[in-house]
């Protein structure tokens, strides 16, 4: 307890002046870590340079090559821009980060890394002329004060994106160009939460592992250990809504707390206590075991750059990764002692998309960029505004391929807009079924006041980015964009009622200055800003997604097999499995092809086939799946898939394998084994793969080959196995081949699941997805499909998403909280289902509402993406 300024006068009441000369002591002797905060490592410049003068001759030869020449320049007010930007840079002391960061994408440039940086920096057009960002900040109108003001009290805030998998090539690069000592990762500080409590606990009080796992699986998303209040860990933020929430089955917000701030889900699952599966010790302990520190992990991409070592700062460790080295403190403490943090993200579609593009100019003599690509192409639009999106960077999710037929995005700035409106906070703030509505011309657009149509204009007078926040009170009320900035952090979630009453009188004078007389107008403007300031997603953030949202749409559209095997070559990643990708390739006419040791390479790739899937020229258009578009494929490239991917193989040994038969092809089993040095383990995989059948064996028998050949390798003598051939074993059935094949790879290529229970599901009435998808709304039908994600967002009250797919598409399955509490076990835990409910049709958008849910027994294993 730390008593209150007046308890300590009442207690010292006979010497008063000990209080006040104890509390001026105290101010003397307080030590601010700013006094010993790091600086960045000094840029190495040229000579005749200072970091400041560096950074505008960069920025001098990237406009010149972005704008034109400033006499001439292609975007008016560029120029004037820039030297704006570069001043407030110089005031505020960043020109050093500018560079460095400049540093770490022309890196990735010359190695041919994919990289980009999003987020606020995008509304830079310093950012863009270095090649930082790939949105022409003038062009689009966006505000600088968004990402940098003269207010500012701390370094700017860029993000860079990376491909995964070339990640770990920059992370190396700024430990060598920057020294080990003066760079760091950033720690995450991972802390209880009820599941792994749960599991902890059980584990402390002697259950065993498997118990510990059924009983951690139990709790439910959004679910707790005992009946919450409104407190507990998984609170989020939030203010009112910008506009009025629609009564539809769409998921509406829950209550709010005591501080009109906190809001929790309006319908929750059953509390683990009130299940009773889990022993009252044991959730007892987990109790006390929430949000503590369970163990460090590494940031997500953050690292640190200081100008003496990292360890005169802070303690730093080695990393289990090799040549990592990660700080004991998490990003928030790293502020708190002044460390500067770079973000270094990585982002899977762009391996993805780079993949592709090599793939296209290796198969098809066309050279692509990601910059570079044929603009405003009617064949994207058509694939968007089908929701034909699985695999499609952002716009994949159930939320995007339902909301993408009432947008029909033509344009690139509806694809801008349909990346930030289906977000915690658009939805929180009411404004997603609104703009719909306008859209659609179901509802009027309006404005509060003329003065706004300038800032909302562009998306139909609802609020949908932080910058239109801004924008509102420059138009309307006269701020500057630095006010403008100072307005969105006051109201933000961290609320100053000082800083927002002193803002608010400038505002309602600046708007009666403005014009706006009517007070009812002034306050309902005020209103939808405070509101709305929780809720905006920034406008530079959504346009760098856009540009992949669109590059990636353009390449599925237009080269889909480069699009598919960039995706599977670049796993894990995205929102659908492996299993999915390859179905709704083959939905589209495109060719899988299962790994083989002879043409495979470590990752999945593109095969030219002697022999084509169909006779007509390239290249064509195969029928269009149910509820999709047809792609451009050329009939005689195929997927093939890649070793790395085969169970237990890894890319080490197939890196070998492919080295090795660079010297020539494998003759033989033998031959393989000799020049590779497989184990019996990873011979079997992939004798159940398939990828031996091209030495003229079928899987039963490599398999029977692979424990002869045990032991045999480089430094055996060739030609001294015996008992390699096999005797004669049955043939396998279609069955029994897909259930290799998923077993070994996770993917069977030829077959889905579903298909084998076809015949008994057509004889019950039971409809195929596709078949759903043209049906009678109103209906109640059956449809029976896999389940390949549970989803139950925290805005939803309860409400939960469930994908099935079967051969024929994907159905968004609606389960309210009391049907997932009737079949709460069929829900969670079938791996496929028979779903029984009531169509419903919305601008396009097909969804169907359960009312009955039971389980489907499949030979084929599948697996579902829960909760994520």
């Amino acid at each position: 307890h730390l008593r209150s300024p007046a308890e300590m006068l009442a207690r010292h009441r006979r010497h008063p002046q000990a209080v006040r000369t104890a509390a001026a002591l105290g101010q003397e002797c307080a030590f601010d870590l700013s006094l010993v905060a790091p600086a960045l490592p000094p840029y190495p410049v040229p000579t005749g340079h200072d970091e400041a003068s560096w950074l505008r001759e960069l920025v001098r030869r990237g406009a010149h090559d972005r704008y034109g020449p400033p006499d001439a320049e292609r975007v008016p007010g560029a120029y004037a821009q820039l030297a704006h930007e570069l001043d407030v840079i110089e005031h505020l002391g960043f020109p050093g980060y500018f560079l460095i960061v400049h540093d770490l994408v022309a890196f990735c440039h010359e190695r041919g890394i994919l990289a980009q940086g999003r987020g606020s920096a995008a509304n830079s057009a310093v950012c863009y002329a270095l090649g930082v960002t790939a949105v022409d900040a003038v062009r689009h109108g966006l505000l600088f004060e968004r990402f940098l003001s003269p207010e500012r009290d701390g370094p700017p805030d860029i993000d860079v994106d990376i491909e995964s998998l070339r990640r770990e090539e920059v992370i190396q690069h700024v430990y060598e160009r920057f020294d080990r000592e003066h760079a760091a990762q950033v720690a995450n500080v991972i802390s209880y939460r009820p599941r792994s409590a749960v599991r902890d606990a059980a584990r402390a009080l002697g259950y065993d592992p498997g118990q510990q796992d059924a009983w951690s699986k139990s709790i439910e998303r959004w679910g707790s250990l005992r009946t919450p209040d409104r407190s507990q860990w998984w609170t989020v933020h939030r203010s009112g809504p910008v506009a009025p929430t629609e009564t539809t089955w769409t998921p509406t917000l829950g209550y709010a707390g005591t501080d009109n701030h906190d809001v929790v889900p309006a319908r929750r699952p059953p509390s683990a206590q009130e299940m009773g599966e889990i022993p009252e010790p044991v959730i007892d302990l987990a109790e006390r075991m929430l949000r503590l520190p369970r163990h460090l992990g590494i940031h997500s991409g953050g690292m640190v750059l200081c100008d003496r070592p990292v360890i005169e700062v802070c303690p730093v460790e080695w990393a289990r990764m090799p040549g990592r080295t990660v700080l004991q403190w998490d990003k928030d403490d790293c502020a708190d002692a002044g460390l500067v943090k770079f973000d270094l993200l990585g982002l899977g579609m762009l391996s993805a998309l780079r993949i592709g593009f090599e793939l296209v100019a290796t198969h098809q003599g066309v050279r692509l960029g990601l910059h570079t690509l044929p603009q405003e192409d009617p064949r994207v639009y058509d694939l968007l505004c089908a929701a034909d999106t699985v695999g499609v960077f952002q716009v994949e999710s159930r939320a995007q391929m339902s909301t993408l037929p009432r947008l029909q995005p033509r344009r690139f700035y509806d694809i801008v807009i349909e990346v930030a409106l289906i977000r915690p906070g658009p939805i929180q703030g009411g404004s997603v079924h609104p703009y719909i509505n306008r859209v659609r011309g179901r509802e009027p657009v309006t404005y509060l006041h003329p003065l706004l149509e300038s800032s909302l204009g562009k998306t139909k007078g609802v609020p949908l980015f932080q910058e239109q926040l801004m924008q509102m009170a420059i138009d309307v009320a006269g701020f500057t964009g630095a006010e403008a900035d100072q307005l969105r952090r006051a109201m933000g979630s961290k609320r100053s009622a000082e800083r927002m009453e002193a803002l608010r009188d400038r505002l309602m004078t600046g708007m009666v200055d403005r014009g706006v007389h009517d007070p009812h107008v002034r306050e309902q403007v005020y209103d939808k800003l405070k509101a709305f300031a929780d809720f905006g997603f920034p406008e530079s953030h959504a346009y760098s997604f856009a540009y992949l949202v669109y590059a990636s749409s353009w390449l599925k559209a237009r080269h889909p097999a480069a699009f598919y095997a960039g995706l599977l070559a670049a796993q894990p990643m995205g929102f659908y499995s492996p299993q999915s990708l390859v179905a709704d390739a083959r939905r589209h006419g495109v060719t899988v092809l299962r790994p083989c040791v002879q043409t495979s390479g470590v990752h999945a790739g593109l095969e030219r086939l002697t022999t084509p899937t169909v006779t007509t020229g390239s290249p064509t258009r195969a029928p269009a799946p149910a509820g999709g578009i047809s792609l451009d494929v050329d009939p005689t490239l195929a997927v093939r898939l890649g070793l790395s991917g085969v169970r237990g193989v890894g890319e080490g040994t197939a890196g070998r394998l492919v080295q090795a038969r660079a010297e020539g092809p494998f003759t033989n089993l033998q031959d393989l084994t000799h020049r590779v040095g497989l184990s019996t383990t990873e011979l079997e995989a992939l004798a159940t793969a398939g990828a031996l059948e091209v030495f003229g064996v079928h899987r039963r028998e490599a398999l029977w080959a692979a424990g002869a050949l045990a032991g045999h390798g480089p430094g055996t003598l060739p030609g001294v196995a015996v008992g390699v051939r096999a005797p004669t074993l049955p043939g396998m059935s279609e069955v029994e081949v897909a259930m290799a094949d998923v077993w070994a790879t996770g993917v069977s290529v030829d077959s889905y699941p579903t298909q084998y229970v076809r015949d008994g599901l057509d004889a019950a009435g039971v409809l195929q997805v596709g078949q759903a998808l043209t049906h009678e709304p109103g209906r109640r039908v059956a449809v029976a499909g896999v389940v390949t994600h549970r989803q139950r967002p925290g805005t939803a009250q309860g409400v939960t998403f469930l994908s099935i797919e079967d051969e024929t598409g994907l159905l968004n399955v609606i389960c309210t909280p009391g049907l997932w509490q009737r079949f709460r076990t069929v829900a969670r835990t079938s791996a496929a289902m028979v779903v029984r409910g009531r169509l419903e049709r919305s601008d396009g958008a097909t969804n169907l509402l359960a009312e009955h849910l039971s389980p489907l027994s499949l030979r084929v294993p599948t697996a579902s993406r829960d909760f994520r």
